[in-house]
């Protein structure tokens, strides 16, 4: 079955990930334009890979549960996309 995915997560300054359970997927990440510093995304070495205000990136078939990001208490990260 396709489904849409359409989630806006506010980040806090400890890790949490863009989906609760597995939720695999095709789709744009996005820091939002107004955000006040760098998001955080956890990298596979568990390092931090920031990405500044208003950058995207796209992903096919990335298991969102997978995906940790932190930031500034308050900034956006909206994910866009679907389970085609």
């Amino acid at each position: 079955m396709n489904n849409v995915i359409m989630r806006k997560i506010v980040v806090t300054d400890a890790y949490q990930p863009l989906a609760d359970a597995s939720l695999v997927g095709s789709v744009t990440i996005t820091c939002a334009p107004g955000n006040a510093a760098p998001v955080a995304f956890q990298g596979d070495d568990g390092s931090d890979v920031p990405w500044a205000a208003g950058e995207f990136h796209s992903f096919r078939s990335v298991d969102l549960a997978t995906i940790q990001v932190k930031g500034t208490a308050g900034d956006v990260v909206t994910v866009v996309g679907g389970t085609w």
